[in-house]
């Protein structure tokens, strides 16, 4: 019975130093993953969605100005001609 329960309790050692194992090459394997694709995406010039929030607001904030440029450049013109 002594001998059965060491055997038990190997195969349970082992199976938990498995799980380690697997446990570790899965994480090593999501940083190599992980790492490969940072590299890929910054060989391609992709921008970040931080970077490209701030574009966006800055040619929203330049459509606004260029509008309101026009606005007044229309009421000066339409005043040139009544005068």
């Amino acid at each position: 019975m002594q001998t059965r329960n060491k055997i038990m309790e190997d195969i349970s050692q082992l199976m938990t130093n498995a799980m380690g194992v697997a446990q570790g090459a899965k994480d090593e394997a999501e940083t190599a993953m992980k790492s490969m694709m940072d590299r890929w995406l910054a060989d391609r010039n992709f921008v970040t969605r931080d970077e490209f929030d701030a574009v966006r607001a800055m040619a929203q904030k330049a459509r606004e100005e260029n509008e309101a440029l026009k606005a007044r450049l229309d009421a000066m013109e339409s005043k040139e001609k009544k005068g």
